[in-house]
């Protein structure tokens, strides 16, 4: 019983169920479209679980999965991404080591405000068929600088997608590339943030159990995604998981504005 209870982080098993089902779930979409799955667990969990716990909850399903889509075109493919977007690596890498160590220290409602406010955002600009892409006037300046607040908001969250799908759809990276490239990023970004929250003591006790027991329908989800994302319309299940994400969003900023 002891252990069931480390298991499942000392919640009930409807809340830990629910946990399961959203995993499942994400890790279907990432299979299908090569991301979102953070953004879909942290801002669900995040409105029945402790902060703590929800990034917590994401932490390893998000790395297994990532080291899956990284290696998807072998080995070769993946060395290559590594040397030419070392840069963006490299700040996000670092950025999320500093801002992890500040994770316990940001209030809940800031924290629901930070997530909310962005992914709303994001989504929703998805939605209107905006492109996302900027215009660099210095492509290294803004691989730097896109690397830096990816990090910044990653070692926060858990989540650091957002800026790197702005970086690559702006350099107009070619889709096969693009989704291995956001596998390389956040495999190694996802490594990063286990070992900075070790370190900070997220990763710790039922946190981690809890985290390590949510692999398995991440990994289920993802082959599944896998097997349905090469055949049906990706456009149109990018746009139902904008809208998922857009309704996430704003159910946080609802309960960060004590709506």
């Amino acid at each position: 019983m002891a252990i069931l209870n480390s298991i499942m982080a000392d919640q009930s098993l409807a809340i830990f169920a629910l946990a399961m089902a959203i995993t499942l779930f994400a890790g279907f979409v990432k299979g299908a479209v090569g991301f979102a799955m953070p953004m879909i667990m942290i801002s669900a969990f995040s409105s029945f679980l402790s902060p703590e716990l929800a990034l917590s909850g994401l932490i390893l399903p998000t790395l297994v999965t990532n080291v899956s889509q990284a290696f998807r075109d072998g080995g070769a493919a993946f060395m290559g991404s590594l040397r030419k977007y070392w840069r963006f690596l490299l700040a996000t890498v670092i950025f999320i080591t500093i801002s992890a160590q500040f994770v316990r220290d940001i209030p809940q409602n800031l924290f629901l405000a930070l997530l909310g406010g962005p992914i709303t955002a994001y989504a929703l600009l998805q939605l209107s068929g905006r492109s996302l892409a900027i215009r660099l006037d210095h492509q290294t300046r803004a691989e730097w600088l896109l690397g830096v607040v990816a990090g910044l908001y990653g070692g926060l969250s858990g989540v650091w997608g957002p800026p790197l799908i702005v970086y690559l759809m702006s350099i107009g990276t070619e889709k096969r590339e693009m989704l291995r490239v956001q596998g390389v990023v956040f495999m190694l970004g996802s490594v990063i943030l286990l070992f900075a929250h070790l370190n900070s003591g997220v990763m710790s006790g039922a946190n981690a159990t809890f985290s390590a027991a949510l692999v398995v329908p991440a990994v289920l989800g993802m082959a599944l995604g896998y097997r349905v994302g090469n055949r049906m319309n990706q456009v149109r299940f990018r746009w139902w998981t904008q809208v998922l994400l857009v309704l996430t969003g704003l159910n946080l900023l609802r309960r960060a504005f004590g709506l």
